[in-house]
């Protein structure tokens, strides 16, 4: 039976006892009904993970032993960010869980022209809160123990600024050109639009920022099909795939 990997923001000391927080605590005991004796792993994005032994079940809490520590991250060499235009409902969401999986360091929501989601204000953080759970959930399942970077929503204007990468990837369907595989880099940004895509304005401001235009073939990917595809390539170029 495969172990459970439970998120803690608590701090994890080997031979110590710890009471999990009420959401971890809830779905061991009430959704995967374990009790006293059953092993878990444990991380809190600090780096490596814990063994760990279930010690009580209660109503409302799950108290388990920790163990031995264990430094393996499963991190990708690759220092890689995925700025993407917000979308809709669930497809930002499913794209927060599959680059997660794919290894991306960073991911940066950006308000574009045509982005069509609100955020500012409660609405804002309640979206920061929910997209830092989905990170947090696919870090459990995936086996990473370092959570992705997830910055509060930015105009894209304000974030070309702050742009370091040694490579910078624009998606852009009308243009022809692809991935440099004889590169070497060590970091690299990828820049993809929300439904709709970048205006030819902003793919112009990226590209004034030392950004390349990348196509990825001759169909035009739906925003949550691209960063996947996207990411896949570079992590099999440069990164550890």
């Amino acid at each position: 039976m495969r172990i459970p990997r439970i998120f803690t923001e608590q701090a994890l000391i080997t031979g110590e006892l710890l009471q999990l927080e009420e959401a971890a605590s809830h779905h061991l005991s009430k959704v995967l009904r374990m009790q006293a004796g059953r092993e878990l792993i444990l991380f809190n994005g600090a780096g490596g993970e814990f063994a760990a032994v279930i010690q009580d079940v209660s109503k409302k809490s799950v108290t388990v032993a920790i163990a031995e520590h264990l430094a393996d991250n499963r991190e990708s060499p690759l220092q890689l960010e995925l700025a993407i235009g917000i979308s809709r409902g669930e497809r930002f969401e499913w794209v927060l869980q599959k680059a997660t999986e794919l290894g991306v360091t960073k991911i940066t929501p950006l308000i574009t022209e045509r982005t069509e989601v609100k955020v500012g204000g409660d609405r804002q953080e309640k979206l920061i809160d929910r997209w830092q759970q989905i990170i947090i959930s696919a870090c459990e399942q995936c086996q990473r123990n370092l959570l992705p970077e997830l910055s509060t929503p930015l105009q894209i204007s304000d974030w070309l600024a702050t742009v370091n990468s040694e490579l910078r990837f624009v998606l852009h369907h009308r243009d022809s050109k692809t991935l440099p595989a004889e590169q070497k880099p060590q970091s690299v940004t990828l820049l993809i639009g929300p439904e709709g895509g970048l205006s030819e304005s902003e793919i112009a401001q990226a590209q004034a920022k030392h950004f390349n235009a990348l196509t990825l073939g001759p169909r035009v990917l739906r925003t949550e099909t691209a960063p996947v595809a996207a990411i896949s390539l570079v992590q099999y170029l440069w990164g550890d795939f």
